[in-house]
């Protein structure tokens, strides 16, 4: 079993129903063991600045699927719920990002570990050290908590009250 750590973004519709659900399907797949799921944060837009704040976490998982097959399956679940690619940065209703695959790095055709940008979101940082503070970027050889300091308050993180993934939806 390889422990990966899944990002999760939404900003178009009813986000915190999207996130529910999502990680209601997550936890239904047989191939994937949810563990825990960080706090919801809410952040502004990066890249494509006009458009609504997005909600933002981040889940550990375990699982035996190869990096590839996690990928393909997480596109699937995006699809499920109406994600279409139309630029990058763009609004999206569901975006579900392998940010780490145990301490993997791979460089394939459209499958980066870790995320190429990790290192410079708090949108991803600050849930990330939600769950594992200490655990160490396979690439920059620095914490997660380390790296989330680096960026500091130059990105606002909102967490989100009331909405814990693994025990306040339904």
């Amino acid at each position: 079993m390889v422990t990966a750590y899944i990002g999760m973004g939404a900003n178009l519709g009813d986000r915190v129903e999207t996130f529910c659900r999502a990680a209601a399907v997550l936890r239904e797949r047989p191939e994937l063991h949810l563990r825990a799921a960080s706090r919801v944060y809410e952040t502004a837009p990066v890249g494509i600045t006009d458009q609504p704040a997005f909600l933002n976490a981040v889940l550990q998982i375990e699982t035996d699927l190869s990096a590839r097959a996690l990928l393909d399956l997480l596109l699937a679940v995006e699809g499920t719920f109406g994600r279409v690619r139309r630029e990058r940065w763009g609004p999206r209703t569901l975006d579900l990002d392998i940010l780490l695959y145990g301490c993997a790095v791979i460089q394939e055709e459209g499958l980066e570990i870790p995320h190429p940008c990790v290192h410079e979101r708090a949108f991803v940082l600050v849930p990330l050290c939600d769950l594992t503070p200490e655990g160490c970027h396979p690439v920059l050889k620095q914490t997660f908590r380390t790296l989330a300091r680096a960026v500091g308050a130059a990105q606002a993180v909102r967490r989100v009250e009331g909405l814990a993934l693994l025990s306040t939806c339904p």
